[in-house]
């Protein structure tokens, strides 16, 4: 299923959204929890690190990785580097950020994936993972052939985009999670930041409806062969 619109006006919106959302959880993180360490007494600071690069690192440049492929003018074989690049990026990022958070839990007593945000969280990594390997072996080296890699794209977008809906999904529940606990210790629900965290969960989901609406668009024409990243159909 297409839109039948061009790809390149959405992906304005998604790098939009994308400075807005990444503004607001460095403001939360820094302005009202404390600041960021790898190191720290106050292990809050610690599991600071865990949002800033889950939303930045793994959702935001996830996102443009997608959107790079399908919005960008530029030659096919540029941009299956870019959107490789960009995916590797967002999964070593998203990798030391889940790290963060087991980080914080075990220097502070706490116990390990307890919650739903943290099976799903594992199981997204995961596949994200997963998805990365296999795009690189068959769309990038060794390449698989031309009847492979034909019949490949359309479950590797399909894939791709439930992998990405889940990381979204997820990473609101994370805010969810975060914001509860905060809640039942005392932080005020109609207070500054309250609002801050449910507006940042609100511009992470705006910013994965544009990823996506820009997976359903018409890409710029190129000279591009028949195993291009098209639009779900």
């Amino acid at each position: 299923m297409a839109t039948g619109l061009k790809a390149l006006p959405f992906s304005f919106g998604t790098h939009f959204l994308a400075l807005v959302a990444a503004v607001m959880v460095l403001v939360w993180s820094i302005h009202f929890r404390g600041g960021l360490a790898w190191e720290a007494d106050n292990k809050n600071l610690i599991f600071n690190i865990h949002p800033v690069l889950m939303l930045i690192g793994f959702v935001i440049l996830g996102g443009e990785a997608i959107v790079s492929y399908k919005s960008s003018p530029l030659e096919k074989q540029v941009k299956k580097v870019i959107h490789l690049v960009l995916h590797a990026i967002a999964l070593i990022l998203g990798i030391i950020g889940i790290y963060t958070a087991f980080k914080n839990h075990n220097e502070s007593n706490i116990p390990n994936m307890y919650s739903l945000h943290s099976w799903i969280g594992i199981s997204v990594i995961t596949l994200y993972g997963i998805q990365w390997v296999y795009g690189f072996v068959v769309f990038f080296y060794p390449g698989g052939g031309a009847e492979i890699r034909r019949d490949s794209l359309p479950w590797h977008v399909l894939f791709g985009t439930f992998v990405y809906v889940m990381a979204v999904g997820n990473a609101c529940l994370g805010f969810l999670e975060k914001l509860t606990f905060l809640e039942v210790n005392g932080l005020a629900k109609y207070g500054s930041e309250a609002f801050l965290v449910n507006f940042t969960a609100i511009a992470t989901v705006l910013y994965g409806v544009f990823v996506f609406l820009t997976i359903l668009s018409q890409a710029p024409a190129t000279h591009q062969d028949d195993h291009s990243y098209s639009a779900i159909s």
